[in-house]
């Protein structure tokens, strides 16, 4: 039975720039992924949505083999068909894209006008102007896959050309984009929690040690990412907050833990609406329910 989704109302001032992100999605319409697209296209259309961010976990259960892999119309082009939804996605690696081709979903930027993924980390810097006003979000995406020991230690028995990735030129590339970086907003896409209250809850040390201490330093406002296959918000007093938005699917049980603000397990997608003094986030659910509304303000 489909779902029948409302549209929830969510503010957009003038000159803001709007942005959609959903992650763990790529399951050929089901479990939930097709409601969810329904309603992401309708809030896409209401706020006028100026890029979609995929936080990875795009092809379930093993990525994608080439650019002509038939998951590329029945988990994406066939799925996110409204035209609200053809604006840049803007899109991360995760750990299932590891278990095919992640070049295959990088070689797919120049057969789509709208996927966008240009390498494994790469940023790309959103500006809107109004009324003398400028207001800029640089959307830093990186590969958290290497990062994680388990899967250096399987490498290419399961997780396809990860041990060869080099961590040490992506932490220079990281930082340096961070400290030149004159956005207004500075955001960071991974696939892998900073802070998990579901089933990674407790295992996500090799985040905190790779990137916890950098983000607080060099004034990133959110980070956010998937993998828990859920809704979450954590603010740890740093200055910077960890979102997950990996519910674009199939859902995980979560609960809160430290510096929990908002969890809950449910398909649907977080929305964030950047102003010039202001980062609005915002869940909604598969049902068009507006879940959570926050604000991140300036550092």
């Amino acid at each position: 039975m489909a779902v029948v989704a409302q549209t929830p109302a969510i503010t957009v001032p003038k000159g803001a720039i709007p942005f959609l992100v959903v992650g763990d999605w790529g399951r050929q319409g089901e479990h939930g992924q097709r409601d969810v697209a329904t309603v992401m296209g309708r809030v896409a259309e209401a706020i006028d949505a100026a890029v979609v961010v995929s936080v990875g976990d795009n092809f379930y259960p093993n990525g994608v083999a080439s650019v002509r892999d038939p998951q590329w119309q029945s988990s994406f082009e066939n799925i996110y068909t409204a035209h609200s939804l053809h604006v840049p996605w803007i899109v991360a690696a995760g750990n299932h894209d590891y278990h095919g081709s992640v070049q295959a979903q990088i070689d797919y930027s120049a057969v789509s006008r709208r996927w966008y993924m240009p390498g494994r980390y790469f940023d790309t810097t959103l500006v809107e102007e109004h009324d003398g006003d400028t207001v800029s979000v640089l959307l830093l995406v990186i590969d958290t896959n290497p990062f994680q020991t388990g899967y250096r230690n399987l490498g290419t028995q399961q997780y396809t050309d990860v041990d060869r990735q080099d961590t040490a030129a992506q932490r220079r590339m990281i930082d340096s984009v961070l400290r030149r970086s004159k956005a207004t907003w500075k955001v960071v896409i991974g696939h892998h929690p900073m802070y998990a209250g579901g089933k990674r809850k407790g295992k996500t040390q090799d985040m905190i040690r790779a990137f916890h201490r950098s983000f607080t330093e060099l004034g990133v406002h959110a980070y956010i990412a998937g993998h828990e296959h859920d809704l979450q918000h954590h603010d740890d007093g740093s200055g910077v907050h960890y979102v997950v938005s990996g519910a674009g699917s199939e859902v995980r049980p979560v609960g809160p833990m430290e510096h929990t603000k908002f969890a809950k397990s449910v398909s649907g997608f977080a929305t964030m609406v950047a102003s010039s003094t202001q980062l609005h986030l915002h869940f909604v659910d598969m049902y068009g329910t507006l879940l959570y509304s926050t604000v991140i303000g300036r550092r």
